[in-house]
């Protein structure tokens, strides 16, 4: 589902954000990333969203090859993977249906399937209830849900998280994962960026670290 191939990326200034990576992450897997700031982590992310390309090297998502990926495939290729930032990045004038039917509504389904995807989507997470509320009216948590609702309503086969609990409470950040792991175990694969290693020694995952843009730990 996830595989890179000797991948380098290098900025200008002679910046080695990654140096030699290979990776394998199967069909339904549940895999931690973690590793100190500046090591290489959101650089991977990136990669794997196609928001930058490797320097070199060959990676494969979902049955994509992200290094000759052209502008027609993206839209395509972007159907196939859900993404959960740290900072949700919902927007603040849209309710938390609105903000959930986003991607639907880029790929031009219609308003009744839009109505019924949303509201699985929200029950899903447990936020039916607040469905018309705004961004600014619900908790930390109440918007990771609904973050974490928009990257699947278009049912992915891949979801990629950065940090998803960097802003919330130990309890939140417990329900959170809670939440992940379900979806991991109805097929998708799931793979997580932090730096919570509590959290990451609790719910014993296979884990990758990365260090200096090397991967050190956890490769098949």
């Amino acid at each position: 589902m996830i595989q890179f191939s000797h991948v380098y990326k290098t900025y200008p200034g002679s910046v080695h954000a990654l140096k030699n990576i290979d990776l394998e992450i199967d069909k339904g897997e549940f895999v931690f990333l973690t590793g100190h700031s500046g090591a290489g982590k959101t650089t991977l992310f990136r990669m794997i969203s196609a928001f930058d390309k490797p320097t070199s090297g060959r990676i494969h998502v979902a049955g994509f090859d992200l290094t000759k990926l052209g502008g027609k495939e993206l839209p395509f290729f972007r159907r196939r993977i859900g993404v959960i930032f740290q900072d949700f990045k919902l927007l603040k004038d849209h309710t938390l249906f609105e903000n959930i039917s986003l991607p639907l509504m880029v790929r031009g389904d219609r308003s009744a399937v839009i109505q019924r995807r949303v509201m699985e989507a929200l029950e899903h997470v447990g936020l039916a209830d607040k469905a018309h509320q705004l961004p600014e009216f619900v908790s930390g948590g109440e918007q990771q849900r609904t973050a974490i609702a928009r990257a699947l309503v278009h049912q992915p086969g891949v979801l990629i998280a950065d940090e998803p609990t960097g802003n919330l409470d130990p309890e939140l950040s417990e329900e959170i994962m809670d939440l992940l792991e379900k979806v991991c175990a109805q097929g998708t694969t799931v793979f997580i960026a932090t730096h919570d290693h509590d959290l990451v020694k609790r719910r014993q995952k296979r884990t990758l670290e990365i260090e200096d843009g090397i991967l050190v730990g956890g490769r098949k």
